[in-house]
């Protein structure tokens, strides 16, 4: 997957893991709405917990055809949307 500088991005440092589940959601369904087909999630490296609570999520949306961590940061958080029928 590769994404470019308009490529929208949801910057969760400083967020707690509850936030981080409304934040993601909303943004990935505004991400949704507006027709883009991959979003970035900047989640950061710190003890893992919050790229734990992403990829959980991320799991379990139906939105999300993929995901996957960047091969050159491992703080963000690369998201691959379904495509809808406009």
């Amino acid at each position: 997957m590769i994404y470019s500088n308009n490529t929208p991005r949801l910057d969760l440092h400083g967020m707690d893991r509850e936030i981080t589940r409304i934040l993601v959601k909303e943004f990935l369904m505004d991400c949704l709405a507006l027709h883009y087909d991959l979003a970035i999630i900047i989640h950061g490296i710190g003890t893992g917990a919050l790229k734990k609570e992403v990829h959980e999520l991320l799991k379990h949306l139906k939105i999300v055809e993929s995901y996957k961590l960047d091969n050159f940061n491992s703080g963000v958080t690369i998201v691959k949307l379904k495509k809808v029928d406009k």
